[in-house]
């Protein structure tokens, strides 16, 4: 769901990120200054998401969950998720992944086609599974770093690079990109409380591991994310003498992982 002051908001954090904490100053501050130099704010941000999950999303998606049969859900997220296949694929493309990138085209074909729009995962049983990317990943892999920690209301955790990435990301969404965007609200809403739905066990979990539940989150966020733009295979942190883009992942479950980095891009 969009905000109207979104734009402003990317703005901002893109003039005041891109900054990095050099000189003296970065050599008083932690690791985990550099990372997150807005904690004070990210952290009341932080806040008003849970308030929001535990008071709306949640109910919600419970409901959601005890209502609607398993396989109507499921229904949902492969037709979801294969409409959030198209744009995966171009950006496999642009990052130059040719043979991932036809894969993906090949799935997103199959499965619009022969799968009804994508309710049935046919491409899946073929051998083609869904490889998502986006425009963080995408220009993380030309190059650019991470940049500063952000938190943002309603989209949750992100970073001065994939906030760079978001509007595009968005205008590329199935709720944008189906029925030219004439069922946005609606569509938007059913893919929030699907996925919330599909994520009720692991925030279970999350609540049980983490002392601290907003430094995991921003560190599960973070490593998740450095994973991803090295296919899950990044290279060697850097000394102490120079920044880090992403701490090293917290032992946790996979599914723990998941749930700590919010709503779908």
């Amino acid at each position: 769901m969009r905000l109207t002051s979104v734009s402003a908001l990317l703005a901002v954090s893109l003039l005041a990120g891109c900054a990095t904490i050099t000189g003296e100053g970065a050599k008083k501050q932690g690791p985990g200054q550099k990372l997150d130099p807005w904690e004070n704010w990210n952290r009341k941000v932080f806040s008003f998401n849970e308030d929001l999950d535990k008071h709306v999303l949640v109910p919600v998606a419970t409901g959601y969950q005890k209502v609607v049969p398993e396989f109507v859900r499921v229904g949902v997220d492969h037709f979801l998720t294969n409409a959030a296949d198209g744009w995966s694929a171009v950006n496999h493309l642009l990052q130059g992944k040719w043979q991932s990138g036809f894969e993906m085209t090949v799935r997103f074909t199959t499965n619009t086609v022969l799968g009804f729009g994508g309710v049935l995962d046919i491409a899946s049983e073929a051998g083609l599974e869904s490889q998502p990317e986006d425009l963080g990943q995408t220009l993380g892999v030309w190059g650019f770093g991470a940049g500063a920690y952000i938190v943002w209301p309603l989209f949750g955790p992100s970073s001065v690079r994939d906030s760079a990435g978001l509007p595009l990301d968005l205008m590329a969404s199935p709720a944008t990109v189906i029925n030219d965007g004439a069922t946005k609200v609606e569509i938007t809403t059913l893919q929030l409380v699907n996925k919330r739905a599909n994520l009720l066990g692991a925030s279970r979990v999350l609540d049980d591991i983490a002392l601290d539940k907003y430094s995991f989150v921003r560190d599960a966020y973070l490593a998740r994310r450095r994973s991803l733009v090295y296919d899950g295979n990044p290279p060697e942190p850097k000394t102490d003498d120079e920044d880090k883009e992403a701490p090293a992942a917290p032992a946790a479950p996979a599914s723990a992982a998941s749930a700590a980095s919010g709503p779908a891009k």
